[in-house]
């Protein structure tokens, strides 16, 4: 079962596992109503209580189809919490006006795309609202001043970032009266500059958790062609060795291994897999089987 853990010592509580819905588009036999539910309770059985969106995902569809199956199933809401994130503008149908891509970080759009957002997935309000990417445009007093607004009338229950790095994050932050209690950030086996660049290290000293996307480097980590088979060799030696299930979820517990405490999004719409990847909040790996790891998919040893 997947432990749960507050965000910061002002925020919401979370499963440590997150399922990603980003995908539930792509196939038309997996965006059935039916199968989203099913995939939902799949991850309520393994302890998995949290949900990540987008208003982009899907083209601007996943959060609706999201919210039809909701609609059929309103047990589900008060067992789940919900994230989504805004401030990226596509060129989609879905957007007629607009004509590239872009970023928005004015407090209209922000508050309308909340708004959207509540609309589509038939709720009252959300748990988490993220700013989606860093804006060269975004004022910080603005947009502190919307996100502010947002917690006190209850459409969100706290807000953060996506994508920041530390001093992006402690400019929006010096400009708020209440926290950002997450930032979103690509965090990986394969991805592994977060633990130097600071960004894990601002994370730990304001008690802020980072949410990890792409936890399996979109699928790349396990791609014959695109991925390291040294790594994939010795992630299924250790799963074996763990009784892990799978390299996928030696992946994932390396990642919980980290005192940052990050929480990875889980982006499957297999349940059986989905059930797999859950074995990962089971796994302690060993201190030097972990740096094994690390020196498999960086190259090198430590200096």
């Amino acid at each position: 079962m997947i432990s749960r853990i507050q965000l910061h010592s002002d925020g919401p509580a979370f499963s440590r596992l997150v399922w990603g819905a980003y995908r539930i588009t792509n196939d038309p036999e997996r965006r059935e109503i039916a199968h989203i539910a099913r995939m939902v309770d799949t991850c309520l059985d393994a302890g998995i209580t949290t949900i990540d969106h987008a208003d982009i995902y899907g083209g601007y569809r996943v959060e609706a189809l999201f919210g039809e199956m909701l609609a059929s199933r309103p047990d589900l809401r008060n067992r789940i919490e919900l994230v989504t994130k805004c401030g990226i503008a596509l060129v989609s149908p879905a957007r007629p006006d607009h004509h590239i891509k872009h970023y928005n970080s004015t407090p209209e759009h922000i508050r309308q795309s909340l708004e959207n957002s509540l609309r589509n997935l038939k709720v009252d309000h959300i748990d988490l609202l993220l700013l989606h990417r860093p804006d060269p445009l975004l004022d910080g007093a603005e947009v502190a001043g919307v996100l502010e607004a947002l917690v006190a009338e209850g459409k969100t229950r706290a807000v953060g970032v996506s994508n920041y790095t530390p001093s992006q994050f402690a400019l929006l932050q010096s400009k708020l009266s209440i926290p950002l209690v997450a930032n979103q950030i690509e965090l990986s086996v394969s991805h592994t500059a977060p633990l130097h660049d600071g960004t894990l290290d601002d994370c730990q000293r304001l008690g802020v958790l980072p949410m990890a996307w792409s936890p399996l480097a979109g699928g790349r980590l396990f791609d014959p062609e695109k991925g390291n088979p040294r790594l994939v060799e010795l992630l299924t030696d250790l799963s074996a060795r763990y009784n892990a299930g799978g390299p996928a979820a030696v992946a994932l517990a390396w990642l919980l291994r980290l005192p940052s405490k990050p929480l990875p999004i889980i982006g499957s719409t297999d349940p059986q897999r989905l059930q797999t990847l859950t074995r990962a909040g089971e796994i302690e790996l060993e201190l030097q089987d972990w740096f094994r790891v690390l020196e498999t998919a960086t190259g090198r040893p430590v200096p």
